[in-house]
């Protein structure tokens, strides 16, 4: 970066840095940027990167049009940049992976384009995300050892790959080059996951918000924190994060914590309200990606909604996409049963799935919940010695397991999480099967540099609350 006093330097300069590194002031500069110079089409595209989801449909086919056109005046590069946006703004990832493959031949290293790389992953399907991970190390390569964003996302990458050592030096490497990279402090929370971390870890976490309250990874890097308590046994402080740093729409995370905690035993914090995971469920979104489905279940689970965890599984097993046909509603169908007590049946339909358990969307540490579920009835239906062995390469490798030791614990007698999530709690009452994913009309795009390439662009599904925070270059 330039030796040159923040102050001195381009708007359009500090903002493409804050949106970069998931800065907390990313938005007012994108605001900024776009006010001082309305006729730039980069500006305006990525103001709607980072805003999109917030905005409806009229309203960012607006906004991207006039971006389109006016980045077709600037060039080339801006025009295949602006158009990538408009691909990934309505969530039609696999358009976008493709793009961005041809706009990296033409533009190599491009670090504007990177922010997008998500998408490969977002298709779900695993030959895109090998491409893409390929794609990322080809360019990081090009960009070379001293490019701090491009040595982030390949430590995102190697994270996710399980090539922790890896992803742990990079993203060193990368806060190295800039400290305030939220893609290598998330990249370095996913490999101390994998490495154990506990307190000293939050307390890095923590130092680095505490720099940028506002950061946008902000509520996520905190449940990372959480997930550090539960593994060295603070159980308080994973309650007290979920309670303090995590919002009401932050559905999937509260969740997450909660059915953790109720697994091994523990008080669960502040939990989500079920009329309002059944209207999440219910909502044109609520189907729209594996995922998030599976995180409304989840807050369902910790609910003991057991009824209502049968009537997403029956939706999901009815649904002709094959990843909720054969993955999801098998998964939610086990966490039914564990709810109503029959851990043997859960633990039947979770080893049946394997490794297809990936298909379930999320990253490692997120899809690692469904092991520990699978643990957990493991144990209850009288067989510790084969969830020893289903845990053991991390309860070998990981400086604090007392998480997953106590996953290991037997109850006597065996108690349903239904009983630890509310002993006097009656089973719920069965919920509406939620409408359909509500269908408009395509969308037209805006006319790419080569108008034969203009895709029909289905209309995006809301906002997915259940997710980790959306941000630029989701690194999850």
């Amino acid at each position: 970066m330039s030796g040159r006093s923040s102050s001195e330097r381009p708007v359009s300069e500090r903002a493409v840095e804050a949106l970069l590194s998931l800065s907390g002031r990313v938005l007012p500069l994108l605001r900024q940027w776009v006010g001082s110079d309305p006729g730039s089409g980069v500006a305006r595209a990525l103001l709607a990167l980072a805003t999109g989801d917030r905005w409806d449909d009229a309203v960012l086919k607006e906004q991207l049009s006039l971006a389109h056109r006016d980045a077709l005046a600037a060039g080339e590069r801006e025009a295949s940049l602006v158009y990538g946006v408009f691909l990934h703004t309505h969530r039609q990832y696999r358009l976008t992976a493709d793009h961005l493959v041809d706009h990296f031949a033409r533009w190599p290293a491009d670090e504007q384009a990177g922010l997008m790389l998500g998408a490969f992953a977002e298709c779900g399907d695993a030959s895109y995300r090998a491409h893409g991970d390929a794609l990322m190390e080809r360019q990081a390569e090009m960009a070379g050892p001293d490019s701090w964003p491009w040595q982030s996302w390949l430590a995102s990458v190697r994270a996710e790959q399980g090539r922790v050592r890896e992803a742990y030096e990079l993203a060193v490497h990368a806060l190295d080059l800039y400290p305030r990279s939220g893609v290598a402090a998330h990249a370095l929370a996913h490999a101390e996951h994998e490495r154990g971390g506990g307190r000293a870890s939050a307390d890095f976490l923590d130092r680095w918000l505490g720099e940028d309250p506002g950061a946008v990874q902000s509520r996520h890097l905190n449940w990372h924190s959480a997930l550090y308590s539960l593994s060295c046994g603070d159980f308080a402080d994973a309650r007290r994060r979920a309670d303090t740093a995590l919002a009401r729409t932050d559905v999937g995370m509260r969740a997450a914590t909660n059915w953790r905690l109720l697994l091994v035993g523990q008080a669960p914090a502040g939990r989500s309200d079920p009329g309002q995971v059944r209207e999440l469920l219910a909502a044109p979104g609520g189907m729209a990606e594996v995922f998030h489905t599976f995180n409304l279940a989840l807050a369902l689970a910790v609910e003991a909604a057991t009824d209502d965890l049968h009537v997403l599984a029956r939706r999901a097993a009815a649904d002709e996409r094959p990843d909720y046909r054969e993955v999801l509603a098998p998964v939610v169908r086990a966490l039914a049963e564990i709810t109503a007590g029959r851990p043997r049946a859960a633990v039947d339909l979770l080893t049946a799935l394997g490794e297809e358990t990936e298909r379930i969307g999320g990253v490692r540490v997120e899809r690692e919940i469904v092991q520990d579920t699978l643990a957990r009835a493991l144990v209850d239906a009288g067989e510790p010695a084969r969830a020893a062995g289903l845990l053991r390469h991390r309860t070998t490798s990981r400086r604090h397991h007392v998480y997953e030791d106590l996953l290991l614990v037997a109850r006597t007698p065996a108690d349903p999480v239904r009983a630890l999530a509310d002993p006097a709690r009656t089973p719920s009452d069965p919920a509406p099967a939620p409408a359909d994913p509500v269908r408009t009309p395509a969308d037209s795009a805006p006319a790419p540099a080569d108008p034969a390439r203009a895709p029909v662009v289905a209309a995006r599904t809301p906002a997915d609350p259940a997710r980790t925070p959306a941000g630029l270059a989701d690194s999850r």
